[in-house]
């Protein structure tokens, strides 16, 4: 259902019966939730934003995969990739990555 990189890749799948306004019924299958687990783990560097970059840039350089943003947000404790972002100088914690 989703990229073996992608945040949600090993989460389990759910179906849930939905009745429509006609009375049909139907599946809906849906992917689980995700949770965050907090405290961070282990480190690579602690990376400061400079002017000009982007999240995926930086994610490319230490991961080799752009896509892969979301294992910093998680390692910072962030819903929303522009918070580490939002300030240049802004530190933040690069995770060692997860395959």
């Amino acid at each position: 259902m989703f990229d073996t990189g992608s945040r949600y890749a090993s989460l389990p799948t759910a179906t849930l019966e939905q009745v429509d306004p006609d009375g049909s019924t139907r599946l809906v299958a849906y992917v689980t939730r995700r949770l965050i687990t907090t405290g961070a783990g282990p480190s690579l560097v602690v990376h400061r934003f400079a002017a000009g970059e982007r999240l995926d840039t930086i994610t490319a350089a230490y991961f080799g995969d752009p896509t892969r943003f979301w294992q910093i947000c998680d390692a910072n404790e962030v819903l929303r990739p522009g918070e580490l972002t939002a300030e240049i100088g802004n530190p933040f914690v690069v995770p060692l990555p997860v395959a």
